[in-house]
């Protein structure tokens, strides 16, 4: 079976076509400026170019109406009709409390993630607008929706619940949540398989470090904490997000630069992270270590400051978790940048964490960095958050069929 893997943003939409049987990709792509001048679709066949077409996209059914042009095209597509797509597979980001697993999308489902749309405002809504799109375009194919949060579900109260009155978690249902799910499940998953040894028998801490960043701690095959929150601010310090704050910020520079609350939220989420510390020089790890290693001390500064809050996560982690056998990195920096990884480990000797230098200078492939006399496994094991939406979404319309 063919699965389509849409993953909706407010003006964009991600694609992926990946055959269940191999899983491999057979296509991909990317709508961009979807309700804004200038749209266009990027396509790529597997083997393929990139091919970038400007059209007018004015909303999201548009787009899904040029992706299925484009994977059924006689020259770029990679299958004859529409027939050949099996089942749809969508990202949906907050399932708030009521999905722990991903679901098989009707009417109620529908309903349930609208009522979420409180807790992700520039998310669901869209994840939504992509759901109904699909189903106009391709009515009777089965869709799944697969949750960034649902990974967390199995958290306990302890370690979900904020310090405040507790009504405002009755009223509100304000708690954390945690994000990446489907990215910590499959990477714990695979840590397990490599090592050929069952997840529920080993505590794994996953770091996925990418623009947007979070730890897990998986202890008896399921997530016990994670450092998201409410919402994806909460954390590590990121790509542009500042992470863990004192709250009484918010007010203090409000009053300071006479803004809203809302806006420095804004500053929060987009100017903040080793961005702001860097001052303003880039959001790029890539960019960071260059202007580092040539003397800029700002940009230093936001690399050691970052990495000194991933290792105090691990820590809390380890405690958490009474022990750990297993740190993954994962995502774009925890892939790919070996200068990272080894800032971050420069902390862990307490674990008896040594690292191979030559191994660590790997790029985006699964290999264990520690060396074998290191107390504590470090791994590098690259995600794959579509091809975990078109597992999740074979399994439920296989079950579906049954």
């Amino acid at each position: 079976m063919n699965i389509l893997v849409i993953n909706c943003g407010s003006s964009s939409l991600k694609y992926q076509l990946i055959d269940s049987e191999s899983e491999k990709v057979l296509a991909k792509g990317l709508c961009e400026r979807i309700g804004i001048d200038g749209s266009a679709i990027t396509h790529q066949p597997a083997g393929g170019d990139k091919v970038t077409t400007e059209v007018p996209m004015p909303d999201h059914t548009e787009a899904v109406k040029y992706v299925i042009e484009k994977l059924t095209d006689p020259e770029v597509g990679v299958v004859k009709s529409l027939d050949e797509i099996g089942a749809v597979g969508h990202r949906i980001v907050h399932g708030g409390e009521k999905f722990a697993s991903s679901v098989v999308i009707d009417d109620e489902v529908l309903k349930a993630v609208e009522e979420c749309n409180d807790l992700a405002p520039l998310h669901n809504p869209a994840n939504l607008i992509g759901i109904n799109s699909c189903k106009k375009i391709m009515p009777g194919v089965p869709m799944v929706a697969v949750f960034d949060t649902a990974f967390h579900q199995t958290m306990p109260k302890k370690a979900y619940l904020y310090g405040l009155p507790y009504e405002y978690y009755e009223n509100y249902k304000i708690r954390r949540y945690g994000f990446h799910g489907t990215s910590h499940d499959f990477v714990s998953n695979r840590v397990a398989e490599i090592l050929g040894k069952k997840r529920e028998d080993i505590k794994i801490i996953v770091c996925h470090l990418g623009n947007g960043a979070s730890v897990s701690a998986v202890k008896n095959g399921q997530c016990v904490d994670t450092s998201m929150g409410l919402t994806p601010l909460e954390g590590l310090i990121m790509g542009t997000r500042s992470g863990d704050l004192d709250p009484a910020i918010i007010s203090f520079i409000a009053q300071k630069e006479n803004l809203s609350a809302e806006e420095v939220i804004n500053i929060c989420n987009k100017k903040s992270g080793v961005l702001g510390l860097s001052g303003g020089l880039s959001s790029d790890f890539r960019d960071l270590g260059n202007a580092a290693e040539e003397g800029n001390e700002k940009a230093r500064t936001a690399l050691e400051t970052w990495s000194y809050r991933v290792a105090k996560y691990i820590g809390a982690y380890v405690a958490a978790m009474n022990g750990v056998d297993v740190i993954a990195f994962t995502a774009g920096v925890g892939e790919n940048n070996f200068m990272a990884r080894e800032m971050i480990c420069e902390y862990l000797g307490y674990l008896g964490v040594t690292i191979d230098k030559e191994a660590n200078k790997i790029r985006g492939e699964e290999i264990t960095i520690s060396t074998p006399d290191s107390k504590t496994t470090v791994m590098v094991v690259p995600t794959n958050e579509e091809l975990a939406i078109a597992r999740e979404t074979l399994r439920l319309v296989n079950c579906e069929n049954k």
